[in-house]
C-alpha cells in the first residue's frame, strides 16, 4: 500500500522528546532527559480523595458530559486570581481558555496565527516540542541571540526589522532548556518593542511556581498589552498525567484560539478540570508547592555539587534559581550528540543541546533535568558522564 502523508510531515523531523520518553521508562537508565516531576511529589492521596468526592457529588453527571470548548465557567473564575500570581491582575473569564496541557496553548497559538512561509522568532536555545510544533506550520524559525541574562533584546530588535515575524516564542522564567530568567526590565523592554512593531508574543510559563531563590517577577503579559498569549501549565505543580493548562490573552485572540481548540479535542478533560479547581478552590495548591519546592532545591544543589566535583573543568553550567534544568556547556570541541550513545552504555541519558536550536548548533551543549532523579542516581550518573567527558577530552588534548 502506497501511504501518501501530508507535505508537512516532511517538516516534522522526529525531536528528541519521543526517545527521552522511552528512555525515562527504561528503569536500568538515570535519565536526566525529561522534564518530569519527581514521583514522590505527585499528590496521589488529594487526587484521589477530590475525585472520589466529585465522582459521589449531584454534579457527577455535568462532570462526564461534554462542556463549552473554552473550559467550565467556574474554573475559569477561580483563574482570574491564580493569574495574578503571574502579575496579571486584570483578567476576565472570557480572557482565559482551558487547554489539555500547555502544549497545546502553543500549538493553538501557532494554529491561529501562522501561515506556511511566515517568519517567526525564538531564542537560541529554546523549548525542543516548540520547534517541532512550528516546523509543522511550515514556517521559517529563527533564532535570537541569547544572553546571560535570557533573549539579546538588541538582536531581537533588529530581526524584527529584518524578518517582520508573525510571532516570538519566549520562555522567560527558569528558561528550557537554559534555566535562565529575564530580569523585569528585559521583559519591560520586550513589550515595548513587541507592541512598538505589531508582533504577537508568545510566553510560556510551566515553571516559576517552583522558585528556590531571588524574587517572583512578574510575567511579560503582566507588564505589555494585548500583543501577548500568556501560557502556563499545572503539569509541573500538580501533575502532568491531568493534561490542564491555560491560555490568558485578549478576547478577540482567544476567541480564535477557541475555534482551533474546537476542531482538535472539543474541549479539555471535565475531570481533570474539576479535580484542578479543587486544588485552587480548598487553596491546596499552595500546599502543594510549598512541598515539592524543597525537594527539588536539595536535588538542583546535589547535582551542582556533583558538577562541580566529576565533571571536567571545560564544563561550565548555569544555576538556575528554580525550574527543573540545569544547561551546561563545553569550552571544548565534543559533540553531545555523538557521544550521547557513549552515555546510554554508561547507563546515563541527557538531552543533547543541539536540538534546541532552529539551526541545529549548539553541539557542545547540554541540558540536565535534577527532578526525577533520585539523590543517588545523580551522584552515579553525573560521576558517569564526568568519566565519559573528561576520557573523550583527554583525547583532544
Amino acid at each position: 500500500m502506497i501511504l501518501n502523508f501530508s507535505e508537512r510531515l516532511k517538516n516534522m523531523a522526529g525531536t528528541a522528546t519521543r526517545e527521552i520518553l522511552k528512555l525515562t521508562a527504561n528503569p536500568q537508565i538515570i535519565s536526566f532527559a525529561g522534564g518530569l516531576p519527581a514521583n514522590e511529589c505527585l499528590p496521589i492521596r488529594e487526587v484521589s480523595q477530590i475525585t472520589q468526592e466529585l465522582m459521589s457529588s449531584q454534579s457527577a453527571n455535568r462532570i462526564l458530559q461534554y462542556g463549552t470548548t473554552q473550559g467550565m465557567f467556574s474554573f475559569r473564575e477561580l483563574c482570574i486570581d491564580y493569574v495574578k500570581s503571574f502579575g496579571i491582575n486584570n483578567a476576565k473569564p472570557d480572557e482565559i481558555l482551558v487547554v489539555s496541557g500547555s502544549q497545546q496553548g502553543l500549538d493553538l497559538a501557532c494554529r491561529a496565527f501562522l501561515d506556511k512561509g511566515d517568519n517567526i522568532l525564538v531564542e537560541a536555545p529554546t523549548y525542543l516540542a516548540f520547534l517541532q510544533i512550528a516546523a509543522a506550520y511550515e514556517v521559517n524559525i529563527i533564532g535570537v541571540n541569547s544572553a546571560k541574562d535570557g533573549i539579546d533584546t538588541d538582536d531581537l530588535e533588529d530581526k524584527i526589522k529584518k524578518y517582520s515575524p508573525k510571532l516570538v516564542y519566549l520562555v522567560p522564567t527558569f528558561s528550557n532548556p537554559t534555566g535562565k530568567t529575564y530580569p523585569l526590565e528585559k521583559r519591560k523592554l520586550i513589550a515595548e518593542i513587541t507592541q512598538k512593531y505589531n508582533v504577537i508574543v508568545v510566553e510560556d510559563d510551566p515553571y516559576s511556581k517552583l522558585r528556590f531563590a531571588g524574587e517572583d517577577v512578574s510575567s511579560i503579559k503582566g507588564v505589555g498589552g494585548d500583543n501577548i498569549i500568556f501560557v502556563t501549565s499545572f503539569s509541573k505543580i500538580i501533575s502532568p498525567g491531568l493534561r490542564i493548562g491555560l491560555c490568558v490573552a485578549s478576547e478577540p485572540i482567544l476567541k480564535q484560539m477557541e475555534k482551533c481548540k474546537q476542531g482538535a479535542d472539543v474541549h479539555t478533560s471535565h475531570l481533570s478540570q474539576a479535580i484542578v479547581k479543587e486544588f485552587l478552590k480548598r487553596d491546596l495548591i499552595k500546599n502543594q508547592i510549598k512541598k515539592v519546592k524543597p525537594i527539588y532545591k536539595t536535588k538542583k544543589e546535589l547535582m551542582e555539587q556533583a558538577l562541580a566535583k566529576y565533571m571536567p573543568q571545560e564544563f561550565i553550567y548555569t544555576r538556575p534559581e528554580g525550574g527543573m534544568f540545569i544547561w551546561g556547556e563545553f569550552l571544548a570541541d565534543v559533540n553531545t550528540y555523538n557521544l550521547f550513545p557513549k552515555a546510554i552504555e554508561k547507563k546515563v541519558a541527557y538531552v543533547y543541546g543541539n536540538v534546541f536550536y532552529p539551526q541545529n548548533s549548539g553541539h557542545n551543549t547540554l541540558r540536565l533535568n535534577f527532578s526525577n532523579a533520585t539523590p543517588e542516581q545523580i551522584e552515579t550518573g553525573i560521576k558517569a558522564l564526568g568519566e565519559l567527558y573528561k576520557d573523550e577530552i583527554s583525547k583532544i588534548k
